[in-house]
C-alpha cells in the first residue's frame, strides 16, 4: 500500500493538528490506523493506540503479543518506535504519559467508548475530542496511487456485475444468488466481501434490503449492490439493476428517468462546484418527473479505505468538491410494495472535471428467463 512508506501523512496529521490546537492524536486500530502508518492493527481487547503527538516523534502502543506483527508492519520504514506493554501493564496510562497528561488530545471516531473513558480517567486534565474532523482532509483527497487502487477496485467489482446475469434465473432465491457473488467477488480479486445486496421484486423497495429466502419470479426487477475490499485496503461498490424475462411498463418509465438523472449527476461533477449540488441535479430531475417522494436517501457517499467515508453528496454539505475526491453517485426510485432501482457508479474528482471508475452498463439488463446452470 502506498501510505505503508509515506511519512509525509503522519507530518501533514501532526500540522492539521497545531492548526486545530490539538496536543496530541490518539488512533486506535481502524482505517485512521492504516491511512497514517500501513499498519493493520487487529482491533482486541487489548489497547493499541497510536500516539501522535502534533510536535515530537510518533509512538505506537501495542500488547507485547502483537510487538512482533506492528515491527514487522510498514512501522519501522516510517521511523515509528514501539512501546510494548506486559498483561500486567497499563496501557492506558502509558498513552496518558506520552501524551503528556493534559491538553487537548483527539481520539479516533471508531475507538471504543471503554477505551475512551479508560484515557480520561488516565488523563483526567487533558480535553478529548474527535480526530475526524483533523484526519478527513487528508483521508477525503486521494492521491493519484489511491485513485489506481480505486480503479482496481472498480474493474474487479464491474467483472462481477459481468457474471450476475448468469445467476438469475426463475426459482432460484436470494440468497441463493448472494452466496454464488459473493464467491465471484473473492475470485475478481478483493479479499473480503463488505456486502450483497440482492433485492428482488418487492424487496427492491429497501434501499438497504437483507438477502432472503425469497424465489426469484418471472417479470421481477432485480436490484444488486455489491461490494468487497481489494488487497489494496480500498473498497468497491457498485449497484445495477436486472429484469428476468420483462420489467412492467410503468417501472421502464421511472428507470429512464432513473438513468438520466444519474448520468447528469455524474456529468455535474468538477472541481468548485458543492457537494449538495451533485445532489440537487439527480433529485430535481427526479422530482420533476414525480417521483420525488420515492427518492429516499442521499445521492452518494465518499469511498476509500472504508465504503462510507467524507465527502458525502447530500443537500447541506456545502463543501466544494476538489480534485482527488472520490465517491458514490447512486440515486434510487423505489415503490413500496412493488419495485425499485438503482444505479451506482464511483467516480473522482479529475482536474477538470470526472472520471467514472464503473464502466458496466447503465441500461437495464433484461436476463432470459429460460437461463439454467
Amino acid at each position: 500500500m502506498e501510505q505503508a512508506v509515506d511519512r509525509r501523512r503522519l507530518s501533514a496529521a501532526q500540522e492539521l493538528a497545531q492548526r486545530a490546537g490539538v496536543d496530541a492524536l490518539l488512533v486506535t486500530p481502524g482505517p485512521d490506523l492504516t491511512y497514517l502508518t500501513g499498519y493493520r492493527a487487529i482491533a482486541l481487547e487489548r489497547l493499541t493506540c497510536l500516539v501522535l503527538p502534533a510536535t515530537g516523534d510518533p509512538v505506537l502502543v501495542a500488547p507485547g503479543l502483537e510487538v512482533a506483527a506492528a515491527s514487522a508492519s510498514p512501522l519501522g520504514q516510517l521511523g515509528i518506535s514501539i512501546r510494548g506493554w506486559a498483561e500486567t501493564d497499563d496501557p492506558y496510562g502509558i498513552v496518558g504519559e506520552l501524551s503528556g497528561g493534559a491538553g487537548v488530545v483527539a481520539l479516533s471516531d471508531s475507538m471504543a467508548a471503554g477505551a475512551v473513558l479508560r484515557l480520561r480517567d488516565a488523563m483526567p486534565a487533558a480535553r478529548q475530542q474527535l480526530a475526524g474532523p483533523i484526519l478527513r482532509e487528508l483521508r477525503m483527497i486521494k492521491s493519484a496511487a489511491e485513485v489506481e487502487h480505486l480503479r482496481q477496485a472498480g474493474r474487479a467489482i464491474d467483472r462481477v456485475h459481468e457474471q450476475v446475469p448468469e445467476l438469475l434465473w426463475p426459482g432460484r432465491t436470494e440468497r441463493e444468488v448472494g452466496d454464488d457473488i459473493a464467491e465471484a467477488i473473492i475470485e475478481a480479486g478483493h479479499v473480503t466481501v463488505d456486502f450483497v445486496i440482492v433485492a428482488s421484486g418487492p424487496n427492491g423497495a429497501s434501499p438497504h434490503h437483507e438477502l432472503s429466502d425469497r424465489r426469484l419470479e418471472i417479470g421481477d426487477t432485480v436490484v444488486v449492490d455489491i461490494g468487497g475490499t481489494m488487497p489494496s485496503g480500498y473498497c468497491s461498490d457498485s449497484t445495477r439493476t436486472y429484469a428476468i424475462g420483462y420489467a412492467p411498463d410503468d417501472f421502464l418509465a421511472f428507470y429512464g428517468v432513473l438513468q438520466d438523472a444519474q448520468r447528469l449527476a455524474v456529468e455535474s461533477v468538477r472541481p468548485d462546484v458543492t457537494a449538495e449540488s451533485v445532489d440537487a441535479v439527480a433529485r430535481s430531475m427526479i422530482a420533476e418527473a414525480g417521483y420525488g417522494d420515492r427518492f429516499i436517501h442521499r445521492t452518494g457517499h465518499g469511498i476509500g479505505l472504508e465504503t462510507h467515508e467524507d465527502p458525502y453528496i447530500v443537500e447541506g454539505n456545502v463543501e466544494l468538491l476538489r480534485q482527488g475526491m472520490v465517491f458514490s453517485v447512486e440515486p434510487g426510485i423505489y415503490v413500496s410494495g412493488q419495485y425499485g432501482a438503482r444505479i451506482e457508479d464511483i467516480v473522482v474528482v479529475t482536474e477538470t472535471g470526472v472520471d467514472s471508475l464503473n464502466n458496466t452498463t447503465h441500461d437495464l439488463v433484461v436476463v432470459d428467463p429460460a437461463f439454467s446452470s
